[in-house]
């Protein structure tokens, strides 16, 4: 009898035991899930992924059970987690679909105690599942289903994905049943540093700080799916994505005792591949259209992307009915892992100084900016996502607040972006605009928190002060702070924290990745391209993709506020965002009225 393929996507399926390693029978239908059951997938730090299906008297030990039992991993002294909750005991908040990760809390393993891969036993207690399914059941991913079932009909027909051999991280190419790439798939474990990263950056376990600090191994692939939901109405024209659960024996497994291929089973981002001419770096930004650039941008700065150079964005020529191809080109963001990180970081816009971003926003673009509400976005992303950490939903929030407010007070793209980038100044880091203005938002908190606080008599004698969280050398002081036009030198704001042995192993990593990659040359100087581009633009100051980030440089924190803290956080930082657009707006103002006046006259 023939295979029907015509719904291969089983994202409902009940666990019966395996009979193979990968027992699917497109034609047998699911059995009826019984009331208050959820299917959920569990990885482990390995990489490995069991999915189960959890009943109302399962608990947090029952999972681990099961993994020892599926996998052969041990599960003394480990802790399941579900973003950025242990779990404990109880499961019932757990929703279905959604991924956990059980992790060691013993890092540190001595040789006598290697990672143990999973081994026969796993063919008679691993899930019986389709070759992909997809995790949430969002009306988004309609798109994204139709490219599963594409791919699943390739591997049936055995056509088989091909590695990406670009970027620091694994990715593979899924392909339909004529042979055509269909989709990437990055997994979440063959991430930089992560355990079996092909590419040889490896080194740390999942949920650790990754590439950057403030976005943990393993975590990009969330991200991934976060830019593709956050564009509503296809604005910014992000690919169709979604996080899948997908087996074949292509993926990677950095196991000398595995020496044969066979079927793995992970967790990765699924997004449609695109066909394309170049990527930006290829092309001169001139022809690009002002409004793709202007949505792409609005993408970004409600992201926060510490990562759009332009070798993520993919330009495609477009054609006409005759399939001739016009002058004009699209626009395709792509690589949105490193986006809404833990803390605010130093974003990279590539598309800082293109002339298309000094544009002003047109009435569509300043209709939809004023649309967008990210309480919504939050709580959207908390249903469709829930293992995102509450700190990087705090950044989304912080970012589209201020974008607001900047597009209502008539700034450009360039000029948002310029406000929330750092600048070098005396081979030294200072806090952008927007951090200042969040350090100014944390000094009201604590005044606040301090009116209402009794204080002993004692305290009330010491000299007034200010704490944060982060410390400070020298009190914050904005009164010759020029928003967009100057920096006040005693905004610079050291943090001090003492490194553990780890930290500074994670920096040696760090830096060897980036020298690695093209990131950093001798002496510490940035290294030049085929382009001669240089690590840092000496004429404005600000940081080039090329130059790595100073590990730990972290001014404000977010996640760090409990909810009555950060409700009078965000109501400060408002008020301080609308006096700051206000009195740059009245300098602005001054500038255009002496510029009037000419300067003919020169004495």
């Amino acid at each position: 009898m023939s295979a029907d393929f015509s719904s291969p996507v089983q994202t409902q399926m009940a666990v019966p035991l395996f009979q193979t390693p990968l027992d699917v029978n497109p034609n047998r239908k699911p059995k009826p899930k019984p009331t208050g059951r959820r299917r959920v997938f569990v990885q482990i730090e390995s990489g490995f992924v069991l999915g189960m299906d959890l009943d109302r008297i399962d608990n947090a030990h029952t999972v681990k059970r099961r993994l020892q039992i599926a996998l052969n991993v041990p599960i003394d002294e480990s802790s399941l987690t579900f973003g950025d909750t242990v779990l404990n005991h109880d499961l019932s908040a757990i929703r279905n679909d959604s991924p956990l990760l059980l992790t060691r809390n013993v890092l540190h393993r001595s040789a006598s105690t290697p990672c143990l891969s999973p081994t026969g036993r796993e063919i008679q207690h691993r899930d019986r599942s389709g070759p992909v399914e997809i995790l949430g059941h969002s009306s988004c991913f309609v798109r994204t289903k139709q490219l599963v079932d594409e791919v699943v009909k390739g591997i049936m027909s055995g056509v088989d994905p091909s590695p990406a051999h670009g970027g620091l991280g694994g990715g593979y190419y899924f392909k339909n049943i004529k042979g055509e790439n269909v989709a990437i798939v990055k997994p979440t474990d063959e991430e930089p540093f992560a355990p079996n990263n092909p590419k040889g950056f490896v080194g740390k376990a999942l949920g650790q700080p990754g590439l950057k600090r403030s976005v943990r191994v393993g975590e990009t692939g969330y991200r991934e799916v976060v830019a593709y939901l956050l564009d509503y109405d296809h604005f910014a024209n992000v690919p169709p994505t979604a996080l899948v659960k997908i087996t074949h024996s292509v993926f990677n497994v950095n196991n000398k005792i595995q020496r044969k291929k066979k079927l793995i089973s992970k967790i990765a981002s699924f997004q449609q591949f695109v066909h394309h001419d170049f990527d930006a770096s290829d092309h001169g930004t001139s022809s690009f259209p002002v409004s793709a650039v202007h949505r792409i941008g609005i993408l970004d700065v409600r992201i926060f992307n510490t990562d759009r150079h332009a070798g993520n964005l993919l330009v495609r020529k477009v054609k006409n009915d005759d399939g001739k191809r016009f002058g004009e080109v699209e626009l395709i963001p792509i690589d949105h892992g490193l986006c809404l990180p833990e803390n605010l970081e130093d974003p990279y816009f590539e598309w800082i100084h293109w002339p298309q971003a000094s544009i002003p926003f047109s009435d569509d673009e300043l209709e939809y900016i004023e649309k967008l509400d990210p309480y919504r976005d939050s709580e959207m992303l908390k249903t469709e996502l829930p293992m995102i950490r509450e700190a990087s939903l705090r950044v989304l929030i912080l970012c589209t607040v201020f974008l607001k407010e900047a597009a209502a007070y008539g700034l450009c793209l360039a000029e948002i972006g310029e406000m929330m980038s750092r600048e070098f100044k005396r081979g030294e880091e200072e806090p952008s605009e927007l951090e200042v203005l969040c350090m100014d938002a944390r000094r009201i908190v604590a005044e606040k928190e301090a009116e209402m606080t009794v204080l002993p008599p004692k305290a009330e004698a010491e000299e007034d002060g200010f704490q944060f969280d982060i410390d400070y050398d020298d009190k914050l002081s904005n009164d010759n702070f020029v928003f967009g036009f100057g920096r006040n030198p005693l905004s610079r704001l050291e943090e001090e924290y003492e490194e553990s042995e780890e930290e500074i192993e994670d920096d040696v990593l760090s830096k060897l990745l980036m020298n690695k990659c093209g990131f950093g040359g001798d002496n510490g100087k940035p290294k030049t391209g085929n382009s001669g581009c240089v690590g840092a633009n000496s004429s404005s100051g600000y940081r080039s993709a090329n130059e790595p980030l100073p590990a730990g440089a972290c001014f404000v924190k977010l996640g760090d506020m409990n909810e009555e803290q950060w409700g009078m956080f965000l109501e400060s930082f408002e008020d301080v965002v609308v006096k700051a657009f206000c009195k740059r707006n009245t300098i602005a103002m001054g500038q255009k009225q002496r510029q009037r006046l000419g300067t003919s006259c020169q004495f």
